[in-house]
Parts: C-alpha cells; structure tokens; sequence
C-alpha cells in the first residue's frame, strides 16, 4: 500500500489554527470587557471628584462674598471711626485751648473773688446782726398766710418785699434737688414722690410758703417757674391780688406738686419778666447757679464750660426791665463758684438784695 503523503494544511492543522484564534479571540473579548468595567470605574470615581471639588468651590466662592462683605463694613467702620476721631480730638482741643483761657483768667480772677469773698462773710455777720435784732419784733399777725419755721423762729432776709407789683421767679432745673452734682444725678432717677422729698428741693418748697406769707396785702405779685421753659403757676397769666390768702394757698398748693427736671435758661424767665404788662418793679428770684441753656435748646454737648454759662447770665441780664430791683435768693451747690460773685453783681447794680440761703432757713 503506498504511504500518505504529509500535507502542513491538513484538516486537523487548521483546526488547531482555528481554535487557537478563537481562544484568541475570546481571551480579547473578555479583556475588553473587563477595561471597559475598569474604566467606567475610574470614570465614576473621577467624577465623584470633580463634583466634590466643584461643592468645595462653591463653598469658597461663598466665603469669598462673606469676606469681602466683611471687608467693605470693616472699612465702613473705619472711616466711621477716623471720622469720630478727628471730632474726639477736635473736642479735646477745644476743651484744652478752654482750660488754658480757664488757667490765665483764674490768675486775674483769684485776687477779686477773695475780696467779693470777704465782702461777704462782711455782709452776712452784719445781716445776721439784723436778723437776731428783730427776731423777736416780728409778728404772726402780720401775714395773711401763716408760716412758722423750725422751732417758731423767723428770720430777716433783708430782701425788698415792697412794691405794687412783685414778680418772684422759681429755678426748677434739676439741679435745685441736691447741694452737689453727684446727689443731683441719683436723686434725679428716684421716683417722683422720692423726688418731692429731696432736703434741698423741700427747703425751696418752705421758701416759696415763706415769701407767700410775707408779701404785702397791698400790692399785686405773680409766681412763675423756669428751666428749659417758663410758666407761671396759674392759669391767670396777669397780676394777681396779693390780699387773697385762698389764692396763696392756691399756689402753695401747685408748687408742691411740681419735681425739678432739665438745665435752666434764664434768658427765657427774664424775657418773660420783661414781657409782663405792666412790667413788674420788684423781682425776686429763687436759683441756685448760672445758666446752663439759652432758650431751652437741648443741649448738643454733655457739659458747659464756665464761660459759657458766664456769656449765657450776661445776654440774659441784657433783656430785664431797666430800674427794676433784683432780689437773689442763691441755695447752695457746689462747683459753680462764679453764681455767687455774677447775683450778687446783679442785685447791686440793680439796687437790690442777695442772700445766699442757710441749711436751716426758713
């Protein structure tokens, strides 16, 4: 039999062939397949990513417009503030040119107030001489309205109580409740009853029954009271009757129910002395400082130099009646040195009286 002859392309070689590229083929079908799972993978993962950064870009977009709001009211603020400042220090300034104006006229002024001083410690020994002269001469009878003072006793102020038409003028400010600022200040935020019963307040209450006594039945008055404003105690803007002892008590009566409040324009009582027809010819007053307003305008700045309180009693002293006598009842408070020395020029450049008022008087 002859052999068969060896043929490289037999059936069973391209068998082989073909299962060979078919594993081939295979093998790269699942590669494939797994790459593009990898693939999606690391896509997700990338843009799990990118959204994160984009959330934190955002985020710092937002702290950006937080800061730069910030900044603009941070800068706001300080322009504010370099505008308060160059105010403070404009402030200062002034107050220190004031002090040192303050300085040169206290040298020229130390001299004279001694002496004013002296004139009068010389003043009251000679009106206490008086008063312990006719203590004992006064009579109750003599008053339509009656006052006694602390243990019956009566005093002579010395002051000008005659004339046809007396007007007294009352300080209501808030500084008549107290001898000091301090006092002043707590006394002024008790309630209003608390108010009523303040010493210094209570002893221009007695002062105010004291002069209703001893007015003259012959005559006419008319009571007011000042501080930012002025009114007078009853509705009747006129002269009133001075023989009318219901009508005294009348105004005793609303003066009690008055409470100190505010600064004090004296320029306003003294207009309204001046505005008063006929115009009065006796004026006695009851205060306790110089002027802290013009005409009742609040007051821009918390306090008022010496000065200006000094230029505010002047313009105020400007408008009274001429030849009309000025009666100066002071009560005590302390720091302002000059009111003592600006009445009592007052009262002698009008031909009338000053007294400055003791602790246990009337």
């Amino acid at each position: 039999m002859a052999r068969r002859q060896f043929n490289v392309f037999s059936l069973s070689f391209l068998d082989c062939i073909c299962c060979g590229f078919g594993a081939v083929i295979l093998l790269f079908v699942l590669m494939s397949a797994r790459a593009s799972q990898i693939r999606s993978e690391q896509t997700e993962d990338l843009q799990s990513e990118v959204d994160r950064i984009e959330v934190e870009i955002l985020d710092m977009e937002r702290e950006k417009v937080l800061a730069r709001n910030a900044l603009d009211d941070v800068i706001e603020e300080l322009v504010e503030t370099r505008g308060l400042s160059r105010d403070v220090m404009a402030e200062i300034e002034e107050i220190e040119e004031e002090l040192a104006r303050q300085d040169g006229e206290t040298l020229a002024t130390v001299e004279h107030v001694n002496q004013l001083k002296t004139d009068l410690l010389s003043l009251e020994e000679g009106l206490k001489r008086l008063r312990a002269a006719v203590a004992d001469a006064e009579e109750e009878g003599e008053a339509l309205r009656a006052f006694v003072g602390d243990g019956r006793r009566q005093y002579l102020t010395g002051l000008q109580l005659r004339g046809e038409r007396t007007l007294v003028l009352v300080d209501i400010s808030a500084s008549m409740l107290a001898e000091n600022v301090v006092d002043v200040l707590r006394i002024r935020n008790l309630p209003r009853e608390e108010q009523k019963e303040a010493t210094k307040w209570v002893q221009v209450g007695r002062t105010v029954e004291w002069l209703l006594a001893k007015l003259p039945a012959e005559g006419r008055y008319h009571f007011a009271v000042f501080h930012d404003e002025v009114r007078p105690l009853r509705a009747d803007p006129g002269w009133w009757t001075a023989g009318d002892p219901d009508l005294r008590e009348d105004i005793a009566q609303a003066f009690k129910e008055l409470v100190p409040s505010s600064g004090s324009s004296l320029l306003l009582a003294f207009e309204y002395a001046a505005n008063l027809s006929p115009p009065p010819d006796n004026l006695i007053l009851l205060t306790d400082s110089l002027p802290t307003m013009e005409r009742g305008a609040p007051l821009i700045r918390r306090t008022v130099t010496g000065r200006r309180r000094m230029e505010m009693f002047q313009q105020a002293t400007a408008v009274l009646p001429p030849r009309m006598p000025v009666n100066t009842l002071l009560f005590p408070l302390e720091g302002d040195p000059m009111a003592a020395i600006a009445f009592w020029r007052l009262t002698v450049d009008t031909n009338g009286s000053f007294v400055t008022v003791a602790e246990d008087w009337p």
